[in-house]
This record gives C-alpha cells, sequence and structure tokens, in this order.
C-alpha cells in the first residue's frame, strides 16, 4: 500500500474553499447556483482522502491510537461548532417563536450529538417547518461525518490486523453504500438523503484514493487530464441540478468522482495554479466556520426582518459570515486545535458540548420557554395539523407512504364527497367533518403532501405523485362519489388539471375546484409575533398586504376548467376583502385562520367550510 504524502497540500485548501462558496451561493443565491448543495459532496471526498490517509499511514507505522484520532477530531470540530450552537440558542431566545425555539433546542441537542442528520431525517416531511426557518439544517453534513469516523478508524484496525487490502475493504464498502443509495432515492429519497449509509461511499471513495496513490499517474499530461474533467465534473452538477434533482443517486457521481480526480492531480496546472493560489487557500483556511456561520446568520436575518432577505441583505450577511469565521479561527479554533495539548482544555471542549447539547435539550422539552411572550402570542406557538386531517392514514407523505388506509372512504351514506388534493386539501377536513354534524353526506379523503391531484403531472421532487394521482381516479371509479372536490397550491400544471377534470366527468361526478388559499409570506404566525413586536399589540382581524391572494387566478381557472365542467368556487371571496385577509376570527390569538403561510387551521377550515358548504353539496340550477 503506498499513501500520500504527508506534506501539506495549499490545492486541497482550495479546494475546501471552492465547495464551502459553492453551498454559499447555494443558500444564498439558490437561482445562479441551483446545484450548489454539492459543495458538501466535494467536502466529503476530501476528508475521507485526508484522515483516511492519516489514519493508514499511522496504522502502516504502528503509531496509530484510537484515543488520540478522537482528540484530535475534538479538538478540530468542537471549538467553532460550541460557539455557533450558543449563539444560535441566544438568538432563538430573541427572535424565535416557542415553537420554532424548542425545535431549534431539539436540533441543538442533535447536533451537539452529532445526530443532527437522524434529526432532520425524523423531522422530514411536507408539514415540516420550512428548512428556510432550521438554523442548524446545513448540520446534517457534520453528523454523517462523525457518525462514519466513529465506525471507520474501528474497521480500518480489524483490516490491519488481520493483513486484509484497505483499498479492497474501501472499494467493498463504498460500492454497498452507492448501491443502498440508488436502491432508496426512488422510494425513500430523504432517508438516502440523510443515512450516513447511503452516503458512506463519498466518503469512501477519498479513502480508495488514499491508500492506491502509487497506482496513479502524477505526470502532467495526465494529471492536466484528471484536474480538467474534474473540475468539469464538479461545475456541470452545480449547473445541472437544482432542490428537485434526485440526489445523491447516480447524479452522486458527477461531484463525487470530480472531486476525485482533482485531489489526485496535485501536480496539475489548475491545482498548483488556481487551488493554491493565496486567495483560494486562505477560503479554505476557514471554510469550516465559514460553513458554520452562513445559513444561521441567513436564517436569522430573515427571522429578525420577517421576510426573505434581499439580495443586497444576503451578500452583506455572507461577508459578516466572513469575518466571523476568520474571527471564529484565528482566535477559537486555531489556538485551542494548533496549540499545546492540554487535558484541561479537552476537558473543557467536552464539557462545554455537554452543556450547550443539554441547555438545547431544555429548550425542547420547557416548549420554548413560552413564558417569554405574552399569552394572547403563545396562543398562536405551537403549529400542528388537526388530527382530522388523519395525516399517514389519508393524508400521506409519499415520500414514506403510499398506500390510504382503508377507511378513507365512509361507507353507505350519500351524498359521498370525495376529497382529492394536497396538503392543503387536508386542512379542510375538520371543516368538513364539522359540517357533517348538520348535513348528511359520507366524506372519502384522498390527498397527499406535496401533490396536486394533476393527472399525468411529473411533480419536481415528488416522484409518487404521479402514481397516487392515477390510484386516486381509480378509486373515483371504484366509489363512484357523488361530487369530488380538488382543492392544491394552483400555481402550475393547469394543463393536468384539466385532465383531472375531463376524467372525473367521465366517470359521471361533479366536480368542484376550490380556488387558493390566501399566501401568508411570512406565515401567519410570523405575522402575529411581528405586529405585537412593533405594536404591543394583536394583529388586527385583517391584513392588507401581507397575503398573497389574487382574485386574478380564481378567474384563471374558470376560464381553464368551467368549460370542461367543472364549478370554481373561490376563497378568496370569503376569507379576503378590500381591507385585506382574515387573520383570525375572534379576540384571542388562538383564533388565527392558517397554522403555516398555506395551511388552514382548525378554526379557519371551520369558517371557510361554513361558508361554502351548500355550494359544494348543492350543484347550480341546470346541473345534477
Amino acid at each position: 500500500m503506498s499513501l500520500p504524502s504527508s506534506k501539506y497540500r495549499p490545492d486541497v485548501d482550495g479546494l475546501r474553499a471552492i465547495a464551502v462558496m459553492l453551498v454559499l451561493n447555494f443558500h444564498a443565491f439558490s437561482g445562479v447556483m441551483p446545484g450548489g448543495f454539492v459543495g458538501v459532496d466535494v467536502f466529503f471526498v476530501i476528508s475521507g482522502f485526508l484522515i483516511t490517509g492519516i489514519i493508514a499511514r499511522e496504522l502502516e507505522q504502528g503509531q496509530f491510537s484510537l484515543l488520540t484520532f478522537y482528540v484530535r477530531r475534538i479538538r478540530r470540530i468542537f471549538p467553532a461548532l460550541l460557539v455557533v450552537l450558543a449563539a444560535s440558542l441566544v438568538l432563538g431566545w430573541v427572535f424565535m417563536l416557542p415553537a420554532f425555539y424548542a425545535r431549534l433546542g431539539l436540533d441543538v441537542f442533535a447536533s451537539a450529538g452529532f445526530l443532527a442528520n437522524i434529526a432532520l431525517l425524523l423531522q422530514s416531511g411536507y408539514f415540516d417547518l420550512e428548512s428556510a426557518r432550521k438554523p442548524l439544517l446545513h448540520l446534517w453534513s457534520l453528523g454523517i461525518e462523525e457518525q462514519f469516523y466513529l465506525a471507520w478508524p474501528l474497521i480500518l484496525m480489524l483490516a490491519a490486523r488481520r493483513k486484509m487490502s484497505i483499498v479492497t475493504v474501501a472499494a467493498v464498502l463504498g460500492i454497498a453504500s452507492f448501491v443502498l443509495n440508488v436502491a432508496l432515492i426512488g422510494s425513500k429519497p430523504v432517508a438516502a438523503f440523510y443515512l450516513p449509509f447511503t452516503r458512506a461511499f463519498e466518503l469512501l471513495l477519498g479513502a480508495v484514493l488514499a491508500c492506491s496513490w502509487d497506482r496513479v499517474d502524477q505526470g502532467r499530461r495526465a494529471s492536466d487530464i484528471r484536474a480538467w474533467t474534474g473540475a468539469a465534473m464538479i461545475a456541470a452538477s452545480a449547473a445541472l441540478l437544482d432542490g428537485h434533482s434526485a440526489f445523491p443517486g447516480w447524479w452522486a457521481i458527477l461531484p463525487v468522482a470530480g472531486t476525485a480526480l482533482l485531489v489526485s492531480a496535485p501536480e496539475a496546472w489548475i491545482c498548483r495554479a488556481v487551488l493554491a493560489s493565496p486567495p483560494l487557500v486562505w477560503i479554505g483556511l476557514i471554510s469550516y466556520p465559514l460553513y458554520l456561520w452562513h445559513w444561521p446568520l441567513l436564517v436569522f436575518g430573515a427571522t429578525i426582518k420577517f421576510q426573505p432577505l434581499t439580495l443586497t441583505e444576503r451578500e452583506l450577511v455572507l461577508l459578516l459570515s466572513t469575518v466571523l469565521a476568520w474571527a471564529t479561527y484565528a482566535f477559537i479554533e486555531k489556538p485551542i486545535r494548533f496549540g499545546a495539548p492540554a487535558p484541561r482544555k479537552l476537558w473543557a471542549l467536552c464539557a462545554g458540548m455537554a452543556l450547550v447539547g443539554i441547555a438545547g435539550g431544555v429548550v425542547a422539552l420547557g416548549r420554548g420557554f413560552d413564558f417569554r411572550l405574552p399569552a394572547e402570542i403563545r396562543a398562536v406557538a405551537a403549529p400542528g395539523r388537526s388530527p382530522d386531517m388523519r395525516y399517514q392514514e389519508c393524508l400521506l407523505d409519499l415520500a414514506e407512504k403510499t398506500d390510504y388506509a382503508a377507511d378513507c372512504a365512509e361507507p353507505g351514506r350519500r351524498p359521498l364527497l370525495l376529497v382529492w388534493g394536497d396538503s392543503t386539501a387536508g386542512a379542510l377536513m375538520h371543516g368538513l367533518r364539522k359540517a357533517q354534524q348538520t348535513r348528511n353526506f359520507a366524506i372519502a379523503q384522498f390527498t397527499a403532501g406535496s401533490c396536486l391531484p394533476a393527472l399525468n403531472a411529473d411533480i419536481p421532487g415528488n416522484p409518487n405523485c404521479r402514481p397516487n394521482n392515477d390510484r386516486v381516479l381509480g378509486l373515483v371509479r371504484e366509489l363512484k362519489p357523488d361530487i369530488v372536490l380538488l382543492h392544491g397550491t394552483w400555481e402550475r400544471h393547469l394543463d393536468n388539471v384539466a385532465e383531472s377534470v375531463t376524467a372525473l366527468k367521465q366517470a359521471g361526478a361533479r366536480v368542484v375546484v376550490l380556488g387558493p388559499v390566501p399566501f401568508w409570506r411570512r406565515g401567519l404566525q410570523n405575522e402575529v409575533l411581528r405586529h405585537y413586536m412593533l405594536h404591543q399589540t394583536l394583529v388586527p382581524a385583517r391584513l392588507a398586504g401581507a397575503a398573497a391572494s389574487d382574485a386574478g387566478y380564481d378567474d384563471v381557472l374558470r376560464k381553464r376548467l368551467t368549460p370542461l365542467g367543472a364549478e370554481i368556487i373561490s376563497v378568496r371571496e370569503v376569507l379576503c376583502n378590500a381591507e385585506g385577509c382574515l387573520t383570525r376570527l375572534g379576540d384571542s390569538a388562538a383564533d388565527i385562520v392558517a397554522i403555516d403561510q398555506v395551511h388552514l387551521s382548525e378554526k379557519g377550515s371551520e369558517f371557510l367550510i361554513g361558508a361554502i358548504i351548500d355550494r359544494v353539496l348543492t350543484p347550480p340550477p341546470g346541473q345534477k
């Protein structure tokens, strides 16, 4: 086994700079760099290459110590992470609603234990708090890396003891990991993204490269070819992929193999002249704290402003992130990591991380310390779906479950009202159940998160939506409902919705299409908090300008779907008027009409359905 030289390689720090800049651009300017998230994959390959090289070299020399390895990891990872986690807790105390602060506390607890990826996997789904409001979302990658390094040194030690080829071990495990990733990307995309088993192949490719260095041609021409090819692959992945791509999957080959090619070619011109240039090396040296700081600052910036940041504001946040990253590296990370080793430093780091984790757990158990806010504001602080939605029974997260419960359709009674749509349709169920108490009709609910009732539409990021819609149409033909109520976030795929209307009419059903609900740009709960912080009073019953409720889209639906036999009912006409859209239905903040940007609360659902149920159940004159 031939290992790469232990001599410092500035081009690797330059490649780290490229990786972190890809991620920063993706988070701050996603339209410019839609695939910038592959910077994380670049980091994984670099990490696997460098750390496996160090371990294998020490094993070969008989000097490897598992304890020393973990001490080095603690000194490398803990200092900057401690500062960012503590800062996030402080900012959350000041600027977050209790429910979001409680979730932040849970994320701090998980991140302190390097389980952020598992916590995010368990939280995942359409009803999860929007990713843009999770300050520690980016720490999933740190969780995967540290989980990998809990097991990988032990595997290397076992391989060395049994005289096994490390290259073979790494290659076999890497192939198994990649195959598992490809196998899960269609049916379990969230798991494929967050699980260490489906990401390990990226670190293991770096490990294979480190342990087969003698087989790599280091001639200038061969190095240049590999380096330019690798750079092109990384650039292509950043340009071609986006948040809707089935990633990692097969697509991961582009950034992962591209990084390995670049790392394998230290003699290439692009590595010597570009990646090893002082500006890139400097960014690479602060890349770890820069990665840690940038996302919490972007999230808290938008939280403090109560709306998305402008282009200039995002640029200023990245500048602040760079300043903080340099300060963290120079005054915290560097002295601890490279200073004289001292047991008290190690114990202080471990104790500090434990305390921060415990603090996060206390925040979570304390429900985000809701005593920070007045009672009327606390009343809206816990977003949640109504049990009437029947989540994962009749309202599916198609990434995790694709079969509806057997009792999603009530038998016997007529007329039968079948609800077909996305999660905003599921939010109607509380109101419909209330309406059943005074009117005689049955309900069938077939709804799925982020899945419009649009036949033959391929919904980005939701590959199971199309077969789900085919399944629902089959259920319509089987159940023969009297009325089908279609509802969703009507933004696109209107031609496919028209296909649904045509198919439903052919099946003999009355088709009622419910127009879009108001879209609260900041989320209605944030509007309540914002108004309180600015005026120290409860939000008014109506707000103008805070919700997008364009009546014109109701007209678009009418123009496109009415000729096909659909009846259009406007939600805007119920919830909005010239003074603005309804925010609450009583004197308490608990009476707000929505639990986030688009999902109606129980009160909102009950109010809307109460206003339209007779129109839903009774056909217009001349129709049956």
